[in-house]
């Protein structure tokens, strides 16, 4: 049994814009149902969740779409700073799911599944990810950003897993990143030019980007290979609301 961070802050954007005052794209109808309660819904079944902490724009606490949660927390102006006020106070050695809030099609089952995987590797922080054909076989009209590793190609999923210990060093890591982004030589600095030649010729390993990842982390860094598809399905765009609607319609 574990604790369930759904991270639903952030201030508007394009996709919130769709429906007149929704707080942020959590708070967007599909099918009838908010992004973010049809979240809640599937941690609430989970049999692995015990306690959901939900990250939320304090004026949107008293909303309805986040009545299945056990308790509410003020987001910040960036993810960290939500990521942050949604593990305080937590057991800093217990391994909690943080999930989004945009996943629709969310089920249970997928739910379980990430605990029990993430819980066997045992990992200070664990990355969900997908591979390409297990996702297009089951949604292939769903578009991803695809990295091409040795072992197969992969997105990432909604999931995290983290023990709260270990946020600092993902802060400082996630903060040298940002100041990073746009400066290819500063980029191989952190990861190291080795890793990066690795990857841009597919030829980077999971093990190996384990490795790299749990060096610059100071903590063990897993990937956690999920079999469930419907955790990569989320709402970005504003046309991957129509997207949402088929999909919620069909199952």
């Amino acid at each position: 049994m574990t604790t369930a961070v759904v991270l639903a802050g952030g201030p508007p954007d394009d996709v919130a814009a769709a429906q007149p005052g929704a707080p942020n794209k959590a708070f967007v109808e599909i099918g009838g149902a908010t992004l973010v309660e049809r979240t809640l819904r599937a941690l609430r079944a989970s049999e692995r969740v015990a306690r959901i902490i939900v990250v939320a724009p304090p004026a949107a606490h008293a909303h309805p779409a986040l009545a299945l949660a056990d308790e509410r927390r003020p987001d910040g102006e960036k993810i960290r700073i939500s990521l942050a006020n949604g593990l305080a106070e937590l057991p800093p050695d217990d391994l909690v799911l943080v999930s989004a809030s945009d996943l629709p099609v969310l089920t249970p089952e997928a739910i379980d599944d990430f605990i029990v995987r993430a819980a066997q590797r045992d990992p200070d922080i664990g990355y969900e990810c997908i591979e390409r054909s297990v996702h297009e076989r089951a949604f292939p009209d769903v578009p991803h950003t695809w990295a091409r590793l040795k072992d197969g190609t992969y997105c990432g999923g909604g999931f995290i897993a983290i023990k709260p210990r270990v946020l600092p060093a993902l802060t400082a890591f996630i903060e040298q990143l940002g100041a990073a982004r746009k400066n290819p030589l500063h980029l191989a600095r952190i990861f190291g030019l080795p890793t990066l030649a690795r990857f841009a010729l597919g030829r980077l390993t999971i093990a190996a980007a384990e490795t790299r990842a749990s060096q610059l982390l100071g903590a063990p860094a897993r990937a956690i290979v999920s079999p469930y598809p419907e955790t990569g399905v989320n709402v970005d765009r504003v046309t991957d609301i129509a997207l949402a609607e088929r999909l919620v319609a069909v199952r």
